[in-house]
Parts: structure tokens; sequence; C-alpha cells
């Protein structure tokens, strides 16, 4: 074996080691949730580092339910989500197709400006917000959290990347064939932008699914909770039972993990796409 192969034999080997480090240290926290969940209240105490419980107590999982309206903050979270990433994914497209074919004065100015929102943190915009959703009588609704989630600067830039790339020459022929703006972005750019469009759902998804702070600020009422809100209150006051809160975590987490896992090649294809042109 020669030193060139000896070389890459090491740096193959030295990618992949890292590679499985950081597969355990993403994995082993999701398998002791796991392991927890399926703990008695006792032996949660009693073998708090053990992965695999002495009796599994697939009961927890119906606990949940019996304890809290957990169904219906599943649901409540579901419509939400759903709601954000199609608004996200529809203002997002329309916004990065004008800002990368559309040509206007000023039109880079105001790409910069509106990028330039991505390093104002949520937390600065959560006041403001609130006083519009309570004007708007959207406070203590579903429709206040979808609104705020549904213009997302990000997914106008990596949109915008990704329709860079697509070849002009593809509308051209469609001028030729009398198509307008509007049928070039929906019969010929849209299809093209599968794989942008998927990575800005898991995103948005991501986003949307695990936000705490903004459900906290304005929903009030149990019945519109989200399944962050639902974890706070298993938590309780005064005692944790961790087996039902694990247990509603991996129910929490499970669509994501299943979201994800059928999308990935779309995600990974559009993460590379997107940050290439320009």
């Amino acid at each position: 074996m020669d030193s060139l192969a000896i070389r890459k034999f090491g740096s193959a080997l030295l990618l992949y080691s890292v590679a499985i480090l950081f597969t355990l240290i993403a994995l082993v926290p999701l398998a002791w949730a796991f392991g927890t969940s399926l703990k008695t209240y006792g032996e949660v105490f009693a073998r708090p580092y053990a992965f695999i419980p002495l009796e599994l107590q697939w009961d927890n999982y119906a606990a949940i339910f019996r304890a809290v309206p957990f169904a219906r903050y599943f649901v409540n979270t579901v419509l939400v989500s759903a709601f954000a990433c199609l608004f996200t994914l529809i203002t997002s497209a329309m916004s990065g197709y004008a800002f990368a074919r559309l040509k206007f004065p000023g039109r880079e100015t105001i790409f910069m400006l509106y990028l330039a929102l991505l390093i104002i943190p949520p937390q600065v915009i959560l006041i403001p917000n609130f006083i519009v959703m309570r004007e708007l009588g959207l406070l203590d609704t579903l429709t206040a959290l979808v609104l705020t989630r549904s213009f997302w600067p990000l997914g106008v830039f990596l949109l915008r990347q990704f329709f860079f790339g697509v070849p002009r020459e593809l509308e051209e022929a469609a001028i030729m064939d009398g198509y307008g703006y509007a049928r070039r972005f929906l019969f010929i750019i849209l299809p093209l932008a599968k794989p942008a469009l998927v990575t800005l759902f898991i995103l948005t998804l991501l986003l949307v699914w695990n936000d705490f702070l903004y459900p906290l600020v304005f929903i009030q009422s149990d019945a519109n909770r989200t399944l962050t809100l639902g974890l706070s209150i298993l938590q309780g006051d005064l005692d944790v039972q961790w087996n039902l809160v694990m247990a509603a975590v991996v129910l929490a987490i499970s669509p994501l993990v299943v979201i994800y896992l059928s999308l990935q090649r779309f995600f990974i294809e559009g993460i590379a796409l997107s940050g290439t042109k320009g």
C-alpha cells in the first residue's frame, strides 16, 4: 500500500470516526429517553442511568392520555405546523422567485434588508407581534401561532438561491410558448424546486413544532395548547413523573423522526443546491 492510499485510508477512518462519535452523541439521549419512558416511577430514581428497564411499562404511554388531553395538544400542534409550513412555502417561493427572476429598482437592497431580519432574535419582535395579535383579536387562538410563523427570511433566501440555479433557457422556451410569469412559476419553476421546498418544509416544521415561547405567550386556554405547553404541564409543580414526561417526549418527536427519515434524500439535496448558486 503506497503513501497516497495510506493517507486516503487515514482520512476516511478519521471522517467515519467523527461521524460515529456525533451519531452517538445524538442517539444516546434519545435511547435514554425511550428507556426511561418504559420505567416505573421508582425505577427512574433507583436506576436513573439504565437504558433498559427491569420491567417494561407500556402503560406509561396510555397514562399520558389519562393525565392530560394529549391528543388535543397533538392535534393543535399538527394544525399549527401544517398551516405554518404551507403559508411559509407559498410566501417564500413567491418572494424567492421575485428576487431571483424579476427585475425592479432596488431589488438587491430590499433583499439585503429583508435578509438582515435573520439577525434579529425572535424574542425581540415578540412584544410587537403580541400587540398586533391583540389588536386583531387573535390572542389565545391557533391562528396567531400560524401568522407569526408564516414569513421566514431564511426560506426566501434558500429558495432564491435555488431559483438562481434553474437554467434560464427553460423559462425562455416557456416564453416562446406564451407563458407569463405566473405560469412559468407554477408549471416550470415549482416542479423543479422540490428538493428546496422539502428542505424548507423540514426546517419550518422543526421550528414550529418545537416552539415553546410563542405558544406560552399567545395561548391561555387548555383547549388551544400545543405539545410543548402540554409537556410543561406534565412536569407538575412539586413532583415530576419523569417516566410519563419521557413517554410524552417520545410521542412528540416520533412524527418528526418519521418525516425526516422519509424526506432526508430531498433535504440533503436541497441544502446542497440552495447553497451553491447566486
